[in-house]
């Protein structure tokens, strides 16, 4: 960054700042997902699951653990380059966490649907509850924003 251009630093502040405020929100939904997932094999019930539930249980507990290290990353980043003016290799590097953090926790969400279907109703019905969470993610985070940004109903800066 450089140091003579102090616009391009606050920008490079709010955006960093920005950012955090949005991570804050992701770590603490995926903490409580993550949590809840822990529980799962000391429950009586876990005993009765098959072994696609069990292999379907053991595939989100990762995504969930893999999605907490992504979107807490940034935390650790900042804690290992503290003062050391690196703020805006910060900002990247966390919005690449988050971008992949939220991806994964897209993935890890259906894939915890699919088990609930799957352990409730079968298969067929997980496979379409997965489909249709993978859609509702993928429209959502991704396309309306994208149709939006085409659209110009988003203010520039």
């Amino acid at each position: 960054m450089d140091a003579a251009d102090p616009n391009d630093r606050k920008t490079i502040d709010r955006n960093w700042n920005e950012l955090l405020q949005e991570l804050r929100v992701t770590q603490t939904g995926v903490q409580i997902l993550t949590g809840f997932l822990l529980t799962v094999p000391f429950t009586e019930r876990f005993e009765d699951l098959d072994r696609l539930q069990v292999t379907t249980y053991l595939v989100v507990m990762a995504g969930a653990v893999l999605t907490t290290g992504l979107v807490v990353a940034p935390v650790a980043f900042h804690r290992v380059l503290f003062r050391r003016r690196q703020r805006r290799w910060l900002v990247e590097a966390a919005n690449r966490c988050a971008r992949v953090g939220l991806a994964l926790l897209a993935l890890t969400s259906s894939g915890v649907l699919f088990l609930v279907f799957d352990v409730a109703l079968g298969t067929a019905p997980g496979l379409v509850a997965l489909g249709v969470a993978l859609t509702f993610f993928a429209v959502c985070w991704a396309v309306v924003p994208l149709v939006g940004e085409r659209r110009g109903d988003y203010p520039q800066p």
